[in-house]
């Protein structure tokens, strides 16, 4: 296969999984999901994502994402979460824990806490029977057939799966709650999104 072939097939893949994905995914766990993080900001709580890795990664774009449309929420880092900085987990929280195998120790490492301090624990895994999936109060989850790499093991696809479930979360939650552009523009008059908003409003 030369290299144009095989750049199209990777992309290809990637596209066919997430389509699989969105076929395969427990929309009860979604609807599930987005009813509690529509309650978030009137109830003065917020949504904490925490991952290592590439599963980081998604955590922080997964954290961004609900910020964007008003559902507080902030990436909490597992180097800084066992350094105090689960001092911001609090009673009533939402704790969005990302972990492809479920049994990442860096991750189960806020367990202790999130339990003893009463928060609401989402695993997001593709191992409901891992720790993780076994100690979550909501399970999500999301399992592929293969990753797109010739060893099948980078987590690209899966990734791109676990940010896309979150996306159809955080874009209902926005309509049910019936966030408005206004509201939109007052945190985002930057960049081209920004200059588009001002324009219209």
């Amino acid at each position: 296969m030369d290299r144009k072939e095989r750049l199209r097939q990777v992309m290809k893949d990637e596209a066919e999984t997430l389509s699989k994905a969105a076929d395969r995914i427990d929309y009860d766990v979604l609807s599930q999901i987005t009813e509690l993080f529509c309650s978030v900001k009137k109830n003065g709580k917020k949504v904490i994502v925490a991952g290592c890795g590439t599963a980081g990664q998604a955590g922080k774009r997964i954290a961004h994402t609900l910020s964007v449309v008003e559902i507080p929420a902030f990436f909490l880092s597992p180097a800084d979460s066992i350094h105090g900085g689960m001092g911001a987990m609090q009673q009533g929280d939402i704790l969005v824990l990302i972990s492809k195998s479920g049994n990442t120790q860096e991750i189960l490492n806020y367990l202790p806490a999130a339990q003893k301090k009463g928060l609401t624990v989402i695993g997001v895994t593709e191992n409901e029977e891992s720790k993780l999936g076994k100690a979550a109060d909501i399970v999500l989850k999301i399992k592929i057939d293969r990753e797109p790499d010739e060893w099948g093991i980078v987590s690209s696809a899966s990734t791109l799966c676990f940010i896309s479930a979150f996306d159809a979360i955080a874009f209902t939650a926005m309509e049910e709650t019936g966030y408005t552009k206004e509201e939109f523009y007052l945190i985002h008059t930057g960049g081209g999104v920004g200059e588009i908003l001002k324009k219209e409003l």
